[in-house]
């Protein structure tokens, strides 16, 4: 599964899953409530519920945002198309009105929810993939985080960047939310770290959240706000203050792969089940399972497509890996000679 969420009401789940499908849960049970919803022709990246819960938005890896009827599990209208790039976070607006949806193309777009036309011209401002899209909880503004490690704001009637970009992260944000009051936003990013900012005047608040060991893929606040809980690559969940910026409470440990909120499809070949994945601290990229795939040279690392390798995960190791370069890449023994003139 790549995504999941609650309905409003707290008594349904649905998940979202590389297998291009959409299934929706009882909450208390755990039993499932009807079909799977099939339609996308790629894998399902992010999914969410309308406010009033009557509608389940979906966002997939064939570029497409679909809108189901969260009753019957209908398709409702045509897919919304407009992204050239497989989509990667979809949200609606407080209101339910609107719909947000980021994108391997680097732009984020607004729909009409009811309509499912798009809304003005593609937000422009990234240059690489957007990875996490969210409203502010009075609808007025729009956030965005991306590879290229900034977050941006926008607003979100006329569609214009609002300040300058949010930057701190060394590494790309995979993750952006706004605290339930609209005063902050936080982030999750590659770079291990949560940051906190001042969503009036873009300044980063405090110093960044440190304790991850892996990428942070998932970051949220509490409904009250006084916590913020983030998902790791680490296998692990972590509690912080967000007053003080602190820990809360000990990880919540379990899991024995990465926790994520969602899988970033590839629409290189929309027919495998794909996902993304880095070279680590190290420069060691590793397959769905955490086995050692191939080490990235230092100085070829910012020559990756997209920031990102694509690989096809190992659950059955009857798949191949895919991997995509630029032009940079040494085989064989020539590998070993890059290795002695990376820097220490």
């Amino acid at each position: 599964m790549s995504s999941v969420a609650y309905s409003p009401d707290g008594r349904h789940i649905i998940s979202g899953s590389a297998d291009t499908t959409i299934r929706i849960w009882v909450a208390k049970t755990g039993a499932a409530v009807g079909n799977p919803l099939k339609g996308h022709t790629g894998g399902v990246s992010y999914v969410a519920y309308s406010p009033d819960g009557r509608h389940i938005i979906s966002g997939s890896g064939d570029r497409t945002i679909q809108i189901w009827d969260a009753k019957t599990g209908a398709v409702i209208g045509n897919p919304l198309k407009g992204h050239t790039d497989g989509v990667s976070s979809v949200a609606y607006s407080p209101d339910g009105c609107q719909i947000i949806s980021g994108s391997g193309d680097c732009t984020i777009r607004i729909w009409d929810a009811e309509t499912g036309a798009a809304l003005g011209n593609p937000l422009k401002g990234h240059t690489d993939w957007v990875s996490s899209v969210a409203y502010s909880p009075d609808g007025r503004h729009i956030i965005s985080g991306s590879d290229d490690r900034t977050i941006r704001v926008w607003d979100a009637k006329t569609g214009t960047v609002v300040g300058n970009p949010l930057k701190g992260h060394i590494d790309g944000v995979w993750s952006v939310a706004y605290s339930p009051d609209g005063l902050h936003i936080i982030s999750g990013s590659y770079d291990r770290t949560i940051r906190i900012w001042d969503a009036k005047t873009g300044a980063a608040v405090g110093n960044p959240l440190e304790g991850h060991t892996e990428r942070v893929s998932s970051v949220a606040y509490s409904p009250d706000g006084r916590h913020i809980i983030s998902a790791s690559g680490d296998h692990t969940i972590k509690t912080w203050d967000a007053e003080a910026s602190t820990a809360a409470v000990k990880p919540l440990e379990g899991h024995t792969h990465s926790v994520e909120s969602s899988i970033r499809p590839s629409s290189c070949n929309l027919i495998h089940l794909e996902f993304f994945a880095k070279p680590d601290m190290d420069g060691w990229v590793r397959d769905s399972e955490g086995s050692l795939l191939y080490w990235v040279p230092h100085e070829c690392r910012s020559n990756l497509h997209s920031s990102a390798l694509m690989t096809i995960p190992l659950t059955s190791h009857s798949r191949s890996v895919s991997l995509e370069f630029d032009d940079n890449i040494a085989f064989g023994t020539s590998w070993t000679q890059i290795l002695k003139s990376t820097p220490s």
